[in-house]
């Protein structure tokens, strides 16, 4: 189908198609098998330009669309959908501090984190709050010139493989959601650690971990935004990321109809291809149609 791609789309599309094919496909496999992070892979599509789709021309980024980064993430999902998570959770870390953060944070992270010499890291959910977003409990207390943070994350995507990590906390517990704010914290500083890195059934490139903030000091100039913000920033930022979450799906179920459609042409009953037999013709049909709307859909919301 035609959806209108403009000439950088159709681009953007060809160049990772073509990564996916040749440096995602032969090691996926691997990756998976190894539950090993594809930090070399992130590292070529940083060199690539691709890691800053989303992030404005200013920064360093391509200034590209939802839709252009979308279009990205359905091939890689094509060809393995743990590398996939990886690159997509590292723009859902990212989104917070493009949409409230001090001119200062977005001059000294943005360039670093659209170049791919930084990862970012998405920090809502704990043992507790995950859909229900508005219960959680991490603290960060103002003293001074600092915030101290409190508390543990959990089922954090990226979670000990990035550099920066974008993290809610409250800030006024008395004021329920309205009183919960983001921080920009960085790997490595005083009080922040990682707990185990999660066995997960699938995925298993994409690293999961949990995050423990004791007494954890982070600068005051770290803060996203203002006091207070946290809940409109992260449901602002799942606003924006979500169609990703379905170019995942389509990029997934795309894979799979290619991989009915070689099977079906070789696999070989009753002395000819199973494809000529009409019953299944009629799945792989049905399979493609319910693909083009679900594609149709997601490109649609990225537009919206």
């Amino acid at each position: 189908m035609d959806y209108g791609l403009t000439e950088t789309q159709l681009e953007i599309r060809n160049i990772m198609r073509q990564f996916a094919e040749e440096r995602v496909k032969p090691v996926r496999a691997e990756l998976d098998e190894k539950e090993e992070f594809p930090r070399e892979l992130l590292d070529e599509l940083g060199r690539m330009d691709m890691m800053g789709l989303y992030i404005p021309e200013e920064y360093g980024g391509f200034g590209g669309s939802t839709l252009d980064f979308c279009i990205a993430v359905e091939e890689l999902s094509r060809a393995c959908i743990g590398v996939s998570v990886s690159f997509a959770a590292n723009a859902l870390g990212t989104y917070p501090l493009l949409f409230a953060g001090s001119e200062e944070l977005k001059k000294k992270y943005l360039p670093e984190i659209a170049s791919g010499r930084k990862l970012v890291s998405f920090a809502l959910t704990e043992p507790n709050a995950g859909s229900d977003a508005a219960a959680i409990q991490t603290t960060a207390v103002r003293k001074g010139d600092k915030y101290i943070l409190n508390g543990t994350k959990q089922w954090i995507t990226n979670g000990g493989e990035a550099d920066l990590y974008s993290v809610i906390a409250l800030t006024d517990k008395t004021k329920g959601p309205r009183g919960a704010s983001f921080f920009l914290v960085e790997k490595g500083i005083p009080g922040f650690s990682f707990g185990k890195k999660e066995k997960k059934l699938g995925i298993r490139c994409s690293a999961t971990r949990e995050l423990i903030f004791e007494d954890c000091e982070v600068p005051a100039e770290n803060i996203i935004g203002r006091e207070g913000m946290g809940f409109m920033l992260a449901m602002k930022t799942f606003d924006q990321s979500r169609p990703g979450i379905g170019a995942q799906g389509v990029g997934l179920t795309q894979a799979c109809l290619d991989e009915a459609v070689e099977y079906a042409r070789h696999r070989v009953q009753f002395g000819k291809p199973i494809i000529a037999n009409q019953a299944i013709q009629h799945i792989l049909a049905d399979m493609a149609t319910k693909l083009e709307a679900a594609r149709a859909l997601v490109y649609a919301a990225c537009r919206t």
